[in-house]
Order: structure tokens, then C-alpha cells, then sequence
């Protein structure tokens, strides 16, 4: 669906894939088809608006990480300059 040049295409395509899904037979495969239909608005949304809030759980995760690292700190001060300095790191991917 993510791949689709339109969002009447990706519209089609995950009307058809839902169809199959029903018909399928395999419980498990209807009741995500019946999901995917319930949450079809927000997935078509895509469509128009592609972003993800995947950084932004990738900048949760990482203050999370540094709080459990932080067990036991005294000074609330040096945590939150810590946090500080977190959002100025510029990580680069590699491959």
C-alpha cells in the first residue's frame, strides 16, 4: 500500500487485499482484515501526509535509556543539561 502513486491506488489496493483477507478463511487474517478496515482512514492518510513518528520514539527511547542510566543522580540539573545535550547529538547512519 505504502508504494502506491496515488492515494486512489492505495485506496484499491488495500480494498482488495481486505476482500482476500475475508475470504481467506483463516480467522486470524479476517479479524486484521477488520482492524486494517476500522483504521482504513488513517492508513490512506499516508497518502497525503507521509510522515512517521518514528524519530520521535527513537528521542523517547534514548531519554529512557538515559533516565535508567541516571538511577541515583542527585542533581536534576545535570540530568536535564544531559537531555539537552542528547537533542544537539547528530547521529549518522551507515550502510
Amino acid at each position: 500500500m505504502w508504494k502506491q502513486s496515488s492515494k486512489k491506488q492505495a485506496e484499491r489496493f488495500l480494498e482488495s487485499w481486505c476482500s482476500r483477507a475475508e475470504s481467506s478463511g483463516i480467522k486470524m487474517l479476517q479479524q486484521f482484515a477488520k482492524t486494517v478496515r476500522k483504521a482504513r482512514t488513517g492508513l490512506l492518510n499516508w497518502s497525503d501526509y507521509p510522515i512517521s513518528t518514528g524519530p520521535l520514539e527513537g528521542t523517547n527511547n534514548k531519554i529512557k535509556t538515559m533516565q535508567r542510566q541516571a538511577y541515583g543522580y542527585r542533581d536534576m540539573e545535570y540530568f536535564r543539561l544531559k537531555l539537552f545535550a542528547l537533542h544537539e547529538s547528530k547521529y549518522k547512519l551507515i550502510g
